[in-house]
């Protein structure tokens, strides 16, 4: 398996430090808002990656954290007359249940994600590690990461900041300067914000110091793969390595893997623009949770996206024609009788297998390794039903479900007749209000009955229900 590693500008073949296990950091979110669409790519990529870790027999060993202490945070709990933990905390469930909503795997080392604020005893000490060592200094209670001590400054951003690193220094998480020299590891607390004790003041770590520390903790000094979006490159994982490697002397990861950033309508997303959207907002225009992660997924993640409400549409057939064939696969290996085939299917899928797998082998190529399925669709669809056997169903049938395990994206589905009372009605009622031109109520009732585990699908000739497996 090959994958670009942003420190080397390279696509590099994965090589583990630990034979048949991978350690996985990822960026988690910082709670201060709603997770968008942007957020979700990256979250999106980083589970493709795993599952697909996964899929070759590998244990992942994957950490991602929760920012629930930074200026966002903070100030969101002062303009809401609120204690932090109360005001980040709906914010943290939210973001779980967006997740699941997505099909993206929870992290799973420790047994839940750790807390900027609960793990600031190990932040302290990697702290009293870099000021011990002279790589870091104090200053009126908060400490700086002396930058001109790391000579290989700029090794992952690629940026030159030789003769901007004397003197300057930065007392924010958020960066106004493209070039930021020394940055905080520790703020001495200013009236009103919460405060911990440390060997300094009274106040908070610093943005860049939770990771370092958290991913240490749990993964080691070094560990292998350290993902999230290009946003994150500089200042913020640049300054990761300086003050792990500081710290330990050690290399402090292999790969390095980073998601372009997503636009909306070709534009940068903006509330101010309108063009600016939840993973929730969407839910409630109506579209399919899949047919949203589809949309992240089809465009490879080291190209930009240009999300748009048009494509979602797109999205939603390509899922359409997916389930549809699998679901003719799926019914055919249930055939009570077996059917011997001619088996035009079994080479097929023999090479569209191979083919799917070196597609995501090559750096997560999601966008050949989608055009390897609908070719075989395609061609799948031109054998007569006749020529098709059981046992060649079934092989089909498996194929498809690991490829959902791995894209974790078509939701199998099938045609039921044994539709509940409950969904009858709403399925009724909609139909109704279509008809009265009420849109907004008939997005509304469909989202109540995929809630409930069904999926509908408008066509000329009616509305179809599907179940979700």
């Amino acid at each position: 398996m090959k994958l670009f590693n942003t420190l080397s500008g390279t696509l590099e073949e994965l090589k583990l430090l630990r034979k048949g296990e991978v350690s996985l950091y990822t960026c988690g979110p910082t709670v201060y808002d709603y997770a968008h669409i942007g957020n979700f790519r990256t979250f999106v990529f980083e589970d493709l990656l795993r599952r697909f870790l996964e899929y070759q027999g590998l244990k992942v060993k994957h950490v991602m954290n929760i920012t629930d202490v930074d200026d966002k945070t903070i100030a969101g709990a002062n303009r809401d007359g609120k204690k932090l933990q109360d005001f980040t905390q709906p914010y943290i469930d939210a973001f779980g249940e967006d997740l699941k909503t997505l099909n993206i795997l929870p992290p799973n080392h420790p047994e839940h994600p750790p807390r900027a604020t609960e793990e600031i005893k190990a932040m302290v000490a990697l702290i009293e590690k870099l000021v011990a060592k002279k790589i870091a200094y104090v200053n009126d209670g908060s400490v700086y990461y002396r930058v001109s001590t790391f000579p290989n400054y700029g090794k992952l951003s690629k940026k030159k900041l030789e003769g901007n690193i004397q003197g300057a220094r930065v007392d924010v998480d958020e960066y106004e300067k493209e070039e930021a020299a020394d940055f905080a590891l520790w703020k001495k607390a200013k009236e009103g914000e919460p405060a911990w004790d440390s060997p300094w003041s009274k106040g908070r770590p610093g943005w860049h110091i939770e990771c370092s520390a958290m991913s240490m903790k749990y993964l080691g000094e070094t560990f292998d793969i350290h993902a999230g979006g290009e946003d994150l490159i500089f200042p913020h994982h640049e300054n990761e390595i300086a003050q792990s490697e500081g710290a330990t002397g050690k290399p402090f990861v292999k790969y390095w893997l980073h998601a372009k950033h997503l636009l909306v309508n070709g534009e940068k997303m903006s509330k101010s623009k309108g063009n600016f959207y939840t993973l929730r907002d969407l839910l409630q225009k109506g579209y399919d949770p899949m047919a949203i992660r589809y949309a992240l997924l089809s465009v490879h993640y080291r190209q930009q996206l240009n999300f748009t409400l048009e494509g979602m549409g797109a999205s939603q057939e390509a899922l359409k024609r997916i389930r549809d064939f699998w679901y003719e696969r799926s019914f055919g290996a249930m055939r009570p009788e077996k059917q011997k085939g001619s088996g035009k299917l079994s080479i097929l899928l023999k090479r569209t297998k191979q083919d799917f797998s070196e597609a995501l082998e090559n750096d997560l190529n999601v966008p050949q390794a989608l055009g390897i399925i609908f070719a075989f669709i395609k061609s799948g669809n031109l054998i007569s039903k006749d020529e098709i056997g059981t046992d060649e169903d079934k092989q089909a049938d498996k194929f498809f479900n690991e490829v959902d395990d791995i894209l974790g994206v078509f939701s199998k589905l099938f045609f039921t007749q044994d539709i509940p009372l409950d969904i009858r009605k709403l399925v009724e009622e909609r139909q109704k209000v279509r008809k009265e031109k009420d849109f907004s109520r008939a997005d509304n009732l469909r989202n109540q009955v995929r809630k409930k585990g069904f999926i509908l699908e408008d066509t000329a000739s009616g509305t179809r229900v599907k179940k979700l497996l």
